[in-house]
């Protein structure tokens, strides 16, 4: 009975509280009804609120795997001409720069020595000729006398060895003409191979020694060769492309760097603006790779050659260098601006069903321009380029360019229904 009574005590309590309490406020208990109603149920969070955002579609290309690098032009051979002998210059044949054939006379020296030198040389082989001439006759005579008995065998060995050294005086004195024919050759300077000239650094009157300043430097450009290094990662596919025989563009000119071709030619494929903007790019063969990495750079050396009929190539000239190694046929393309990064992940959002974001991994394979070929989409699919900052899995997302042109078209309406 006193539990009973204690229970109802309790709720008579209770409820004269809230009637006070509604009493004081009463305009507050329909809103905090409705609040009470919003409240998700336990466990339960508000859907995310759609994004707008700039979308683009993969699409399919086949894309250049290109390596692009600076390099500087060589000439395939270069010689520096030196005198062979000391002498004096005679005349001088050569202009500054002239371009000359394997063969021409460049410079004369004073030969009045040397050919002094190959006369007398000469004359002694035709003295020595005649010793010999009369020791064989001599050997002859000796034979027919021992045949009947009127000399001994030694005074027949005295005579074969006479020969004999007479023999080798002639031989001796041939030598000597062709040295000296040697040496009144080396008193006419000709061009060792076909090129240009460069300085002339010597004038009639001159004397010249083979350890001296070279007389002057031909270099050979026409074909021309360019330098360059490559990373070390690239070292395989370097060596495939030597394999291929792989096609090579340049530009000469300090203009022709990346972000200078990107200004001129626009912001769109500036890879390709590199390899076809310029009227005066050349086209060569990939024909060199060193033997080892550079440990100290990370680099390999590599050159290429190329038809230089125009002069458009000069030595010591800085050009841009673009490599084609292959070509990956059917390659998925996006825009770069879509490529996430996360640590060392990196993948694009897509548009998922019901218009919703969805995380997809993907693997770069190659950049192109402002785009990069991917591995992980399929053709036609679309990914988040602008705004992407704000997704995230699962968001709803609302394509900018159609909300722009839903609100161009809503403008338009009330502009002629206005008219």
């Amino acid at each position: 009975m006193n539990r009973l009574s204690a229970g109802a005590l309790v709720a008579v309590v209770v409820a004269i509280a809230t009637g006070v309490a509604v009493s004081r406020h009463p305009a507050s208990a329909p809103a905090d009804a409705a609040a009470a109603a919003t409240v998700p149920a336990s466990g339960a969070s508000a859907p995310p609120a759609p994004q707008v955002v700039g979308l683009a579609t993969a699409q399919v290309h086949d894309v250049p795997v290109v390596i692009e690098t600076s390099g500087s032009v060589v000439p395939v051979d270069t010689v520096d001409v030196r005198a062979q002998t000391s002498a004096t210059v005679s005349k001088v044949l050569l202009k500054d720069g002239q371009f000359v054939r394997r063969g021409d006379l460049l410079f004369t020296l004073d030969d009045r020595v040397d050919r002094a030198n190959l006369d007398k040389a000469r004359q002694q082989a035709l003295k020595d000729r005649a010793t010999l001439a009369d020791a064989q006759r001599q050997l002859a005579r000796s034979r027919d006398l021992a045949a009947q008995n009127f000399l001994s065998p030694s005074a027949i060995d005295t005579a074969q060895a006479t020969v004999d050294s007479a023999q080798a005086a002639v031989r001796a004195d041939e030598a000597a003409v062709q040295g000296a024919e040697a040496a009144l050759s080396f008193d006419t300077v000709r061009a060792p191979l076909a090129g240009r000239a460069g300085l002339v650094n010597v004038h009639p009157g001159a004397l010249v020694t083979p350890t001296g300043t070279p007389l002057v430097t031909i270099s050979r450009i026409d074909p021309v060769a360019v330098q360059f290094t490559v990373a070390e990662a690239d070292v395989g596919s370097l060596l495939a492309g030597l394999k291929a025989d792989s096609a090579v563009r340049v530009i000469p000119g300090a203009d022709a760097a990346p972000g200078n071709v990107r200004a001129a030619a626009g912001a769109e494929a500036a890879s390709a603006a590199l390899a076809t903007a310029r009227s005066d790019a050349v086209d060569g063969r990939l024909v060199f790779v060193d033997n080892a990495i550079d440990a100290t750079t990370g680099t390999i050396k590599a050159k290429a050659e190329f038809p230089n009929a125009k002069q458009a190539l000069w030595p010591g000239q800085f050009v841009r260098v673009r490599l084609t190694l292959r070509t990956l046929a059917g390659a998925v393309v996006i825009p770069q601006a879509a490529v996430v990064q996360r640590g060392g992940d990196r993948g694009v959002y897509v548009e998922g069903p019901g218009h919703t974001a969805q995380w997809r991994p993907v693997t770069l394979v190659q950049g192109v321009g402002d785009g990069v070929a991917v591995q992980g989409l399929a053709a036609g699919e679309r990914v988040v380029v602008a705004g992407k900052q704000n997704v995230r899995p699962g968001t709803p997302l609302r394509d900018a360019a159609a909300e722009a042109a839903k609100a161009a078209s809503g403008a338009a309406s009330k502009t002629g229904a206005a008219s």
